[in-house]
């Protein structure tokens, strides 16, 4: 069954295979939000930086996680401690996340969240195999009935594709893969009719994507009666933006009719600066917004052309 990580119920167990980097923070932070918003508590396994890429992801969605991490509504496990984890027979894991249900019970939270990067378990020594692992919490998942929801996600940096096939076998549920464009330094997700959402990095080897992409809803909403006159893109997450791309994107919005606009959401300081040398300022069909696009306009959407 196709579920989404920031729609998930409580007492599901979902696997996802992210296409890259970009999509593995993407899908954490999105059902990391969604449990924050639920009043859950979230257990994040970290291993190899994984905690803060995924709080770094987050505040460029706009979720403030001070309070969150203060009160310890985002409980993340260290590096070391989840190493020890695969190194723990499995009664005693059992045991352990039994405990934390209990706790976050007992803390007046909504349930618990578990999630995180747990490649260790392929590590020498571990105390069982992955598939074993992924029993247990399976188990544990239909125990605490609807009080523990787990997303477990297995990319293609970290896990032989071997492997991997035989957790997607295993769960029942799954997280859809990418209907957009995404070649590892890019990620593009179409976020409505005329607004999409970039993440990572543009240059030279992307940069023809935004422009087709600008093209196609600009044409798509002139052919359409009903479509907003905005194009919007969402940037809060695009960490580079070259000079050529930058002065792509002002030669499209001066292409722009004065009936339309091309809005950027969210840009970063840093990429902010090289639009702005680039002829930004004097161009009246480009408006820059600091909030992310409005929810209306946030609806799933087709592939990308």
């Amino acid at each position: 069954m196709i579920k989404l990580a920031d729609a998930l119920s409580s007492g599901d167990h979902v696997c996802a295979v992210p296409d890259s980097a970009e999509h593995l923070r993407e899908i954490g932070a999105a059902y990391v939000a969604h449990g924050l918003a639920r009043g859950e508590r979230i257990l994040f396994f970290d291993d190899g930086g994984a905690a803060d890429q995924l709080l770094r992801r987050l505040g460029e969605d706009g979720v403030d996680v001070s309070v969150p991490m203060r009160r310890g509504q985002i409980d993340i496990v260290p590096e070391e401690q989840t190493r020890a984890t695969f190194r723990t027979p499995l009664p005693d894991v059992h045991a352990g996340v039994t405990g934390e249900v209990v706790r976050s019970r007992e803390q007046g939270w909504n349930g618990t969240r578990l999630t995180g990067q747990m490649h260790s378990v392929l590590a020498p020594g571990a105390a069982g195999t992955l598939p074993e692992y992924d029993g247990l919490l399976a188990r544990l998942v239909r125990e605490s009935a609807g009080a523990l929801t787990a997303l477990c996600t297995f990319d293609h940096d970290h896990f032989p594709d071997e492997q991997i096939d035989i957790m997607r076998a295993l769960h029942r549920d799954h997280v859809p893969g990418s209907t957009a464009y995404d070649d590892g330094l890019l990620r593009i997700v179409r976020l409505g009719v005329g607004h999409a959402r970039l993440a990572g990095e543009i240059d030279h080897s992307n940069r023809s994507k935004i422009t087709s992409l600008l093209h196609a809803a600009l044409d798509g909403a002139l052919r359409s009666a009903d479509a907003a006159t905005d194009i919007g893109l969402d940037m809060g997450s695009v960490r580079f933006l070259d000079v050529a791309t930058a002065v792509a994107l002002v030669h499209a919005a001066e292409g722009f009719p004065a009936t339309h606009r091309l809005v950027l959401h969210r840009v970063r300081p840093r990429v902010l600066r090289v639009l702005e040398r680039c002829g930004a300022a004097f161009s009246p069909q480009l408006v820059f917004d600091d909030d992310a696009p409005s929810p209306e306009v946030v609806r799933p959407g087709g592939p990308l052309r």
